[in-house]
Parts: C-alpha cells; structure tokens; sequence
C-alpha cells in the first residue's frame, strides 16, 4: 500500500519549509499567494490529502480589488453586451479577486459624464471609461489619479495626461480597412457617407481620418461626403440615411464610425431594392441588431473588437496600473480587430 505524503513531503516537493506548510494549513500568519500557488501545485502532483484546505487558503490569500466600469448607453445592446463581458473577464482572474461595478451613462454631456466618472473613482481602486475626449473628463482623471485611482480609457482614447492607459484597437488600421471594403465592392463612381457619433471620439475621429487618406489615395471613382454626426441615436441615423436614400441616386456606401446602425438598418430595409441594392455598408463592432443586418446582406462588413480577449486584456491593465501606479508611463494594450462578414457570421 503507498504511503500517504505527508506535510514534510509537500515541504520538499514545493521546496519550502515546513513552518510554511503549517501556516497554508493552519490559516496563521501571512503566505505569498505564489507561494500558495506553488504548495498547491505541488500538493497536486504528490496526492496530498489537504489540497482543499490549500485551495482555500489560496483564495483567501488573492489581493481584491473593486474596478468600475462607466459605459455608454444602457439602451444600446452593444454596450450591455460590453458590460456583461467584462464581467466574465473579471471572474476569469486567477490572480486576484476583481469586484466589477459596471455602470452606463445616457446623458452623454462632459459634466455629467465627469460627476459620474468622480462618483465611481470613490467606489474603486481604479475605473475604466468609455467616453469623448473633453477638458472636464480630463481634469476628473487627473484628480483621480491624485487619490491613488488609475483611470484606463476603453475603446476609444483620451488625451488626458494623467490617464493609465488605453486598451483598444488599431484605429487608424481599422479605418483604411473600412474604406479597402467599400473601394473593392464599388464599381460605380458615386458619393460615399461617413457617420460618426460626435467629433470627440477620438476612435471614430482617427478612423475617419484614415479612411479618407485611403480613399484620396485609392478610389478616386468615390466621393466622400464631409461627416455626419449622429449623436449615437439610431433615430437621428435613420432619418439622415432616409435623406440621403430620396434625394440620392449616386450613394454607394456608409461607414458607420459610430453609433445608430439600427437606424441605419431600418431605413435600408424600407427602401426600395433598386436604391438598397447599390449601398455598401461597413460599421463598427457586432451586436444582435449587426448581426441581423449581416444575415441580411444588408452589412458589407463589420470591423469588431474580439470582445473576450479586449475585456481581458482590460481587466489585466488595471492590475497593473494599481502595481504601477506611481509611474508616468502609459500603458498601451492594442487589440486587433476581428472582420465580420456574412459569409462569416
């Protein structure tokens, strides 16, 4: 019969004391998570009959933090949708024990986005933001980072100093590559519209750049009509493409910046087939409302952030932007984007 392993055993076999191995067991006195960790794997591999109590141990012993999350629009999908992955990424730590507080603005003015971005700074060691890029968010994230609380912008860039860093994608790239979709799959010369939320998006505003550098250089059969803001409302997207759709007979694409695909969508599906059938669509990220317009043939293509892997690597930067937190660097975490079309949907 093989004898049972016992503690001098897993001292030796994890190459620490057994004073060590006592306090794992014993829950006295303070043991380094990866010290832990180590005991643990070590007691796995020779069969050690108190690896529960070990596992234990280990989760009590992880760091916790409280991170805020302050998204846009509770309304829209793709931001709930935002939310609830960033949820999964924060219980996927096996290093700490993350508390997720997501929180969504509707009113998208600075200032209140600023109050809101101040009221969860209390609630957390650090917080994540999507928003414009405006002076007054700007002097909430330096006033933060004076209290010890990291501020990370999420998806789309800030110019604040003070900030963290940035976790999102290549958006310049992304923008060449919206404009390569319709350039390729329009022929015919004719006028191409760009939407966007607002001018303070620094993601939509680098993009929209970028599109149009390709565009100068490489489809000079199309037009580019100057940007049209939708505000992030489907309604107000709906009713300038429905402009566009009966006052236009040349229109051959929209870039879709920002938000108010669904307003978009509606107005293609209620136009008529000799009108639809010329437009090319190509918009950011994937919700259920593109999805849809994907199966539908509606959507050239759809240029999205890989949603598991960007809430990752989201979670990760704020651990260590608390680890690093006196540092002036600014972390930089770019994701490439994932491309969407319907064949692949």
């Amino acid at each position: 019969m093989k004898k049972r392993p016992t503690i001098a055993d897993l001292a030796e076999a994890s190459g620490v004391s057994v004073s060590t191995i006592n306090r794992i067991l014993g829950g006295s006195g303070s043991v380094r998570a990866d010290t832990i960790e180590r005991v643990q794997n070590a007691a796995e591999e020779i069969g050690f009959y108190g690896l529960g109590v070990i596992e234990d141990r280990k989760r009590r012993a992880l760091p916790s933090y409280r991170f805020g999350f302050l998204l846009q629009q509770s309304t829209r999908e793709l931001y709930r949708l935002f939310g609830a992955k960033i949820v999964e990424a924060a219980a996927r730590r096996q290093h700490e024990k993350i508390e997720p507080l997501v929180d969504f603005v509707d009113l998208l003015e600075p200032q209140n986005i600023a109050d809101r971005l101040e009221v969860l700074g209390r609630r957390c060691d650090a917080v994540a933001i999507i928003a414009g890029d405006h002076p007054l968010i700007s002097q909430t994230i330096h006033s933060l980072k004076a209290r010890g609380k990291p501020v990370t912008a999420y998806v789309t860039d800030q110019s604040a100093p003070d900030r963290a860093g940035y976790v999102g994608t290549d958006n310049w790239k992304l923008g060449r590559t919206a404009a390569w979709f319709l350039a390729q799959t329009t022929c015919t010369p004719g006028r191409v519209a760009v939407f966007i939320g607002n001018h303070r998006y620094q993601c939509q505003d680098i993009s929209d750049a970028s599109f149009r550098s390709y565009m100068r250089e490489h489809a000079p059969h199309l037009r580019v009509d100057d940007s049209r803001p939708t505000h992030e409302e489907p309604q107000e997207a709906y009713r300038i493409v429905t402009e566009l759709l009966s006052g236009l007979d040349d229109l051959r694409g929209i870039y879709i910046a920002g938000g108010g695909i669904s307003g978009v969508l509606r107005a293609l599906r209620e136009a008529p087939d000799e009108k639809r059938s010329k437009v090319r669509i190509v918009c950011r990220d994937i919700g259920p409302e593109t999805r849809k317009g994907l199966t539908e043939g509606l959507i050239t293509a759809a240029l999205c952030h890989p949603l598991e892997r960007t809430s990752d690597e989201l979670i990760a930067t704020m651990v260590d932007s608390l680890e690093h937190r006196n540092s002036t660097t600014i972390l930089q975490r770019v994701v490439p984007f994932e491309i969407i079309t319907p064949e692949s949907v």
